[in-house]
């Protein structure tokens, strides 16, 4: 062991490991601060509402985060053997290992993890990554001068440009559309969200039928690695083999998730659209109104302003029966008067006062 515990003085820092993608961990957190917010707005939802809107906060809450975190995941498809490899170049040291290869949209981590863990007095837990972003020839040779393991080389090696396998652009292409339909799938559901809010909702569910239309086409955008020709990835003894995992899972299962609330969404919207529109909380139109007609009075001083039309009587009949009549259509938090003003007596007598609303849900 060296002064600098295992790592020699000329090296400016320790290795560090990649651990977790910091992008990862902002999108949990802007999530999290969003669940705690409507948290403190559920004690001001009264009655059996409370209970709707926290499941429908959680759902979708669910959907926005995983459709966010999916593009920074490392295991879309992954692969690992326990084997006994070479450790470093020109050296005759062997170690017992497991070997892995994680397969996520914006790149590959590779790792190395000893069993045990001290061996040949070093601390054997790697974890790096390699982006589609940045150019993997240059990552390889940055690794080459760090002196990193030879199993965690020969596998970045099988993605380099120059590699025979041509791993790379199918890689790199695959995750590239892949991420691209989870950010439009993103999008519908934001649209979603918010014509949930409006009296809309058959379109909400459409939307939400678009989103997981989106989630697999990304998923399908994504299996097309598996259309390569296969590469031999040999350690050791063992050879790896990649194949679908957590994420990938886990973006099907939100697929099917947000089909099945599209399709419930815009079923019951065809056959009981008033009262989906009152469990979701926005306005509903009833149709079917009630009428009241009664007496009233209204001040003279309303009908300033008003345009009327005199309706003269001609013919052969007596004073008393000429009446002028005044139709007036007073429309204030929808009630509508019928006056009539009498010429004789010079005041105002309502003969019909109607007020109509709608009814109570």
């Amino acid at each position: 062991m060296t002064f600098y515990d295992g790592i020699y003085p000329f090296y400016s820092l320790q290795r560090s490991p990649f651990i977790v993608d910091i992008s990862l961990l902002v999108a949990i957190l802007v999530f999290s601060v969003l669940a705690v917010s409507f948290l403190f707005i559920l004690p001001g939802i009264r009655g059996k509402s409370r209970l709707f809107w926290t499941f429908r906060i959680i759902i979708s809450l669910f959907i926005g985060v995983v459709l966010v975190v999916l593009n920074f995941t490392g295991d879309w498809a992954e692969a690992s053997v326990k084997a006994n490899a070479s450790y470093k170049s020109f050296s005759n040291a062997v170690v017992s290992a497991e070997v892995g290869l994680h397969v996520g949209l914006y790149g590959i981590n590779i790792t190395l993890k000893g069993d045990p863990v001290l061996q040949i007095n070093e601390t054997i837990d790697y974890n790096e990554i390699f982006r589609w972003s940045s150019s993997v020839d240059e990552q390889y040779d940055d690794a080459l001068e760090r002196g990193l393991p030879n199993p965690i080389l020969y596998i970045a090696e099988k993605f380099t440009r120059n590699s025979a396998c041509g791993l790379i652009y199918q890689y790199s292409y695959s995750g590239r559309f892949a991420s691209a339909n989870l950010w439009t799938a993103f999008c519908c559901w934001l649209v979603a969200n918010i014509l949930f809010s409006m009296p809309v909702i058959l379109y909400a569910g459409y939307m939400m039928i678009a989103t997981a239309a989106f989630i697999f086409f990304s998923m399908a955008s994504f299996s097309t690695i598996f259309n390569v020709i296969p590469c031999d990835f040999s350690i050791g003894a063992e050879s790896l083999k990649t194949d679908y995992s957590h994420s990938f899972w886990i973006a099907l299962a939100t697929g099917l998730l947000c089909a099945v609330i599209g399709l419930v969404v815009v079923l019951l919207d065809c056959l009981c659209s008033a009262r989906m529109r009152e469990v979701f909380s926005v306005g509903v139109d009833n149709e079917d109104d009630e009428c009241h007609t009664g007496e009233g009075y209204l001040n003279s001083g309303f009908l300033e302003g008003v345009i009327y039309d005199n309706n003269t009587q001609t013919g052969n009949v007596s004073s008393s029966q000429q009446i002028t009549t005044l139709t007036v259509r007073f429309k204030a938090q929808r009630n509508a008067f019928a006056l009539t003003l009498s010429e004789k007596k010079k005041d105002l007598v309502i003969i019909y006062s109607q007020s109509c609303y709608s009814k109570p849900v």
